[in-house]
């Protein structure tokens, strides 16, 4: 059934931008993928040598086994963005939101400019990723479906 003025059904805006997206080459590993990938695995690690390292963790609020079970979910993360799966990005991109949303709750309650300025720099560095990532997960899901 076409259209009252008999031309063609013009495209969606959204239909545009998947026909323009590019799937990703055989090995292609967009900038913003590899940073979320070291961003992942520094995360890990950083976990990993807080939990060994503080004493009494439990008296923190943490355990060996919650920080072993995170350094894990973050590795297994990072694996899967390496290997381009759509699941890790957007696993990883949850973990932006949740960092974006918790860093945005610390702002506003933030006591010296110091705190202030490592908050903003944390949303906006976060927010950045979290944008770049949306493309490439477009670009693999496009891969996807050819």
């Amino acid at each position: 059934m076409g259209s009252p003025s008999g031309r063609a059904p013009r495209p969606s805006r959204e239909e545009l931008a998947r026909t323009r997206l590019e799937p990703l080459g055989a090995d292609e590993r967009p900038a913003a993928l590899r940073v979320a990938v070291a961003v992942a695995v520094l995360l890990a690690l950083g976990v990993v040598i807080g939990t060994l390292t503080i004493h009494d963790l439990s008296r923190h609020g943490g355990s060996l086994a919650g920080g072993v079970f995170l350094a894990c979910v973050l590795l297994l993360l990072a694996l899967g963005m390496y290997r381009r799966r759509y699941w890790a990005v957007l696993g990883f991109e949850a973990l932006l939101t949740f960092q974006i949303i918790v860093t945005s709750l610390a702002l506003v309650v933030a006591s010296t400019l110091l705190a202030a300025g490592l908050c903003l720099i944390s949303i906006v560095l976060g927010g950045w990723l979290f944008w770049k990532l949306v493309r490439v997960m477009g670009r693999i899901q496009a891969g996807e479906r050819r």
